[in-house]
């Protein structure tokens, strides 16, 4: 039996049945794993592949299964969703290859009789794959099952967005993720850098739009090789290094992080200030700041303290002492779906109103940390206004002594500069879904 389908399996039903994350079981059962690069990867392609279209795996599962799914057994129900995305969605792998492993892995762990519920489910599949799978002629189930969305999440886009936007920012989640890495200059400059990785057979280009960014197009794991571990680069998405330059940054200027896990934005700062002044990072977890701390030592790295903070509480130690104040505040996640496929199933319209109100405290403490003449950048990574426009909008009325400063960047297809100032950034293959708002405190 093919190990890699199994361990594609056992990582679904990690997710769906225990709420595990997938890059992070995936990553823990792929180490511990003998498997070659090549099945690594399709290991990889089965898990983020399912997740990324379960809404329409299950559709077309339903219409063969006559029960409701949720009675069916989860790990029976991850051999079917993995199978039929292998047929539905892969060129390269033979149906009679996907049904034959589907039905040993069932007969291994769970007997002959769900072994032939297997066999028949997907042969079925195999005569009928061009039947209409969604009832009727609604418009919104047709977006969902070709786009794998949840019929709330697709609304959502839409009403905020408009159908157009809405069904780009679908495909966009969909694609898969690029690999891009950010320069390190207190290590090395970009060229000699640029260099290094096609010295060490990896395929690359330079960046979308940052000028930080190499993109991997192809090589190895990127965090194995030495210029990773001897902190040359970071591996960042392009979104995410747009925010640290939008803070105009000057060299000895002081610097409150205040959600500063997992630390690549932070680290940046600490980049840009080229070892001078101050940055304090902030984090509610004890262990998250070690990780940057470790994170910041490998990049050399020394104008850096981490402390334990819950910036929803505010802290008079730290009144007007900040130049720049950072807040890349908690969010629903919506822009980062490419990356984390099972967010698309994990949230709920409950879970995103109910982040609002931490965001907005947030972000009231943060604007009594600002200097007079300060900024204070907000950024997320979700599409969702009520996180994004309407935190602004609500922060302002707030706060009569802040203004918006636009923020300008290279004209890209994806990268919508507001009329207000704001920037939203649409997923492509480059780049996840983010939005900046860049803020000036008037004296």
């Amino acid at each position: 039996m093919d190990k890699s389908r199994e361990i594609s399996v056992r990582v679904l039903t990690g997710v769906f049945k225990d709420k595990s994350y997938s890059n992070i079981l995936l990553g823990s059962l792929l180490n511990k794993s003998d498997l070659e690069a090549k099945d690594k990867a399709l290991v990889t392609e089965i898990v983020y592949g399912t997740l990324k279209y379960k809404y329409t795996i299950d559709k077309v599962l339903s219409y063969f299964i006559k029960k409701d799914l949720k009675n069916v057994d989860i790990y029976i129900l991850n051999i079917l969703r993995a199978s039929i995305y292998q047929m539905k969605y892969l060129t390269k792998i033979p149906e009679f290859a996907a049904v034959n492993e589907a039905v040993e892995m069932a007969k291994k762990e769970k007997g002959i009789g769900p072994s032939k519920f297997v066999n028949g489910v997907l042969r079925n599949y195999i005569r009928s794959k061009d039947a209409n799978f969604i009832k009727g002629e609604d418009e919104i189930q047709k977006i969902c099952f070709d786009y794998s969305f949840e019929p709330w999440m697709a609304k959502l886009f839409i009403n905020q967005y408009g159908k157009e936007n809405a069904m780009i920012i679908m495909k966009g989640l969909n694609e898969i993720p690029n690999i891009s890495v950010r320069v390190n200059p207190l290590k090395g400059s970009y060229k000699d850098i640029y260099n290094e990785l096609l010295i060490h057979d990896f395929n690359v280009e330079t960046g979308y739009i940052c000028k930080e960014s190499i993109n991997i197009i192809k090589g190895g794991n990127i965090e194995h090789n030495k210029l990773f571990s001897e902190g040359f680069i970071t591996v960042q998405d392009e979104s995410a290094m747009l925010v640290a330059p939008s803070m105009d940054i000057k060299e000895n200027m002081t610097i409150l992080d205040l959600c500063s896990a997992p630390g690549g934005k932070t680290t940046h700062i600490c980049e840009i200030l080229s070892n001078t002044g101050v940055v304090r990072a902030f984090d509610l977890h004890a262990n998250k700041l070690k990780l940057i701390e470790k994170n910041a030592k490998r990049l050399g790295i020394e104008n850096l303290v981490c402390s334990e903070m819950d910036s929803r509480k505010y802290d008079d130690k730290y009144e007007k002492t900040a130049d720049r104040v950072l807040i890349d505040v908690p969010c629903s996640g919506l822009g980062i779906i490419k990356k984390k496929p099972e967010i698309k199933w994990n949230k709920s319209l409950k879970d995103l109103k109910n982040l609002v109100k931490t965001q907005r405290s947030i972000m009231m403490n943060s604007a009594k940390y600002v200097k007079d003449n300060g900024y204070l950048v907000y950024s997320t990574c979700t599409f969702n206004s009520e996180e994004n426009e309407e935190n602004i909008r609500w922060f302002l009325s707030s706060n009569r002594e802040y203004e918006i400063e636009p923020l300008y960047f290279e004209k890209r297809d994806n990268i919508i500069c507001s009329k207000e100032g704001w920037v939203t950034i649409m997923p492509n293959k480059y780049m996840d879904g983010f939005f900046i708002c860049k803020l000036r405190k008037r004296r």
